[in-house]
């Protein structure tokens, strides 16, 4: 059990917060000051007697002073303050912040968790991120409401929603969730608690995390360079979530505050401009303990909370490790919403009840998406996180916690990074499950806009082949720092006959924390990044501190890894019995766009522009040709596209077409493409049928080849 904070630190925090100086105390118990001062200092502590009539005076019990668990409750009631209006008459109708991200709990997870990251507190555990939905409805429902004091939220709510139709989206949002509430009966809260951070240090109003979160915007308070966050804009995806815009938070703290470190609460409220009772307010309100420091008498601030307020407020950690709890009330999904239905006496939009079962999956998806890599371990390394998705109704198990595993979601490139982690990688991919390994230059600038000059940083890349797990084949997935994924791009100008394959691009910290210039690349990349963190490119900040050129270098290290990427996947030219362009004889020129002289007449060939071929999900070959038409050639005669199986030796099997379509200079005929006159281009995308498949289409390449004329597939 935790040991009870020292009884002078604890007393002077109560008088404090009883607006009670030591010398109030010392009249009220008939003793000196000297003695009281004892006793804060730490010299002496008083009788059992004494400590009676303490306990009188603070308004509390015997327990409250022997354990000194929780602060005493004299003259404290937990509350709500609203911001005034301000001064000059000035509104503001939401936080602009919030307005930076879609309402989505898969943007949710996405920033709430990378900012947990970079509050990991010990470096060689992982961080335990885990999210908790929970449906209440009646009792239940009430139950919470009473415990967050409702009915003084209630005007505020009410205020808005009568002047939803003349103010902006925020305002409609709100009166959306209050219909929702109050039709259905129904209140979803989402719970992301993290464990293994440091927890909201600081003061309530100082330059620290607390201040950062709680009380302030666009101030993320991360001078890490490998920090996913740099704009400070990510906590607002918290309120963004919740329709009723509120948010109350539990913080372990991982270095004490005022002599405490467990349940350290407070709730902020962000609303748009509004008049309550003949009253303007600004927008954000805060739950909290009057602030006996404060010149107003209700300001509030965070409190020290005992176990059955937590339990009351859906707040109860499941350990004391340090960390943080965000409860957003009112959580709700754009994309989790279900159609519009309307009944003979409703007319309003109603979700499905299902949508928290949704809501889940894509919380499990979005974790797994962006964090398989930050979630992917070996023998000698733990993974950076471990994160998990529950479900409740009512206090009752709906869908089992679900935690996240990267090798399920996101297999091949899972195992790649083990393979790199385990230092099992080969030069060259030769057989299926191997990864193969190779550095990237990426030329880091100077800060300061000088142009010449730059550190030298290797990034590593990764190749394997493709699961059909992983999803789209032919990716190139590049992350730093933390190893969240910040870009996912397609790989193209790939040959036909290339087997399925995913890439990782390991940049700054993630290829190694002794990588070369691992540190400058951090910082450069982290600085062309936007509010999502999701590519790399030409960003302000970029700009400012390197040079109007900068976002080149991020150009060229995209080109080098795409070429590196097709060289590793390429099939050596000693192993080609002949080519796919040598099989295709001139006709068709397989991943090129060199142009070839044509011979004229009516058996002349359109020219290939650009082939994409990729193994689709059922196993077929699915494959997009662009055809250049030249005027020479006879459009009245037909074109039979053939697909074939590459193999080694023997007749060359035959790929029938599943499907035949015409998407433009062309159409399809039984099976032949008839060109459209006076078209200079055509496509056309055929996929095989995989019931007629010899062999597996991972197994070998494709050939495919133009016949003039109609005529049957071999």
């Amino acid at each position: 059990m935790k040991a009870a904070e020292e009884f002078g630190p604890w007393l002077a925090r109560q008088l404090k917060n009883a607006r009670k100086s030591q010398t109030d105390l010392a009249d009220e118990l008939g003793m000196t000051r000297a003695a009281v001062s004892a006793w804060i200092v730490g010299r002496s502590v008083p009788r059992d007697e004494t400590i009676r009539r303490i306990a009188d005076v603070l308004e509390t019990d015997l327990e409250t002073i022997h354990t000194r668990s929780s602060d005493a409750q004299a003259g404290l009631p937990v509350s709500w303050y609203h911001r005034p209006a301000h001064a000059d008459g000035g509104r503001e109708y939401g936080n602009a912040a919030a307005f930076a991200f879609e309402a989505d709990v898969s943007v949710l997870a996405r920033e709430a968790t990378q900012n947990s990251l970079d509050a990991r507190l010990d470096p060689a555990e992982p961080l335990r991120v885990r999210h908790t939905l929970h449906e209440l409805t009646g009792e239940a429902l009430a139950r919470f409401r009473e415990a967050i004091d409702w009915e003084q939220l209630l005007p505020h709510y009410e205020a808005l929603a009568a002047d939803a139709g003349k103010q902006g989206k925020v305002s409609r949002t709100i009166s959306a969730g209050l219909r929702d509430m109050y039709q259905h009966d129904r209140l979803v809260l989402l719970r992301v608690d993290d464990y293994n951070a440091t927890g909201l240090t600081g003061g309530d109003y100082d330059n620290g995390l607390f201040a950062a979160v709680v009380r302030r915007q666009l101030d993320s308070h991360k001078t890490d360079s490998g920090a996913g966050g740099s704009y400070g804009l990510g906590k607002a995806t918290l309120w963004a979530t919740s329709r009723l815009g509120l948010v109350l938070i539990n913080s372990t703290l991982s270095e004490p505050h005022e002599g405490r470190t467990e349940r350290r609460l407070i709730g902020r409220l962000d609303l748009p401009w509004r008049e309550v009772d003949g009253r303007e307010f600004a927008g954000p309100a805060w739950f909290g303990r009057p602030d006996p420091d404060a010149k107003s008498s209700d300001v509030a601030r965070s409190w020290w909370a005992d176990e059955e307020t937590v339990e009351k407020l859906h707040l109860t950690r499941d350990s004391a490790a340090p960390g943080t709890s965000f409860l957003i009330v009112g959580a709700h999904d754009v994309a989790s919403l279900a159609p519009v239905t309307h009944t003979a006496d409703e007319e309003e939009t109603t979700e499905d009840d299902d949508s928290i079962h949704r809501m889940h999956a894509r919380l499990v998806d979005a974790l797994g998406r962006n964090f398989w890599a930050a979630m992917t371990g070996s023998a000698a390394h733990k993974p950076h996180l471990e994160a998990s998705v529950r479900t409740y109704r009512n206090g009752e198990i709906l869908i089992p916690e679900e935690r996240v595993d990267p090798s399920v979601t996101q297999p091949s490139r899972t195992r790649a990074l083990r393979a790199f982690l385990e230092g099992e990688t080969v030069e060259r991919l030769t057989a299926p499950g191997e990864v193969a390994r190779i550095t990237v230059q990426l030329n880091v600038p100077l800060h300061g806009g000088q142009v010449r000059g730059g550190v030298s940083h290797e990034a590593v890349l990764l190749v394997t082949h493709a699961e059909d797990a992983d999803g789209r084949p032919n990716r190139l997935v590049s992350m730093r720092g933390n190893r969240m994924t910040v870009k996912d791009s397609a790989v193209t100008n790939v040959p036909i006959g290339t087997n399925p394959f995913q890439a990782v691009l390991l940049t700054g910290r993630a290829a190694g924390q002794h990588a070369p210039g691992a540190q400058e690349a951090e910082q450069f990349l982290r600085a062309s990044e936007p509010p999502e963190h999701n590519k790399w490119g030409q960003t302000e900040e970029l700009r400012l501190s390197y040079s109007p050129s900068a976002h080149r270098r991020i150009s060229t290290l995209t080109a080098a890894a795409n070429n590196a990427v097709r060289e590793l996947v390429a099939v050596p030219r000693a192993k080609r019995r002949s080519s796919g362009e040598a099989k295709i004889a001139g006709r068709l020129k397989v991943g090129g766009t060199t142009k070839r002289p044509r011979s004229t007449g009516t058996a002349a060939l359109p020219e290939l522009d650009h082939v994409d071929a990729v193994i689709d999900e059922t196993g077929a070959w699915s494959v997009t040709v662009d055809l250049q038409v030249s005027p020479s050639i006879d459009t009245d005669r037909p074109i039979t596209p053939v697909a074939k199986f590459d193999v080694r030796s023997g007749p060359r099997p035959a790929a029938p077409w599943k499907e035949l379509v015409a998407i433009s200079g062309c159409e399809v005929v039984d099976g032949s493409l008839n060109l459209i006159p006076g078209s200079r281009k055509a496509v056309f995308r055929g996929i095989t049928d995989v019931s007629r498949h010899p062999v597996r289409a991972q197994l070998t390449g494709l050939v495919v080849e133009l016949r003039s004329g109609k005529g049957e597939q071999a």
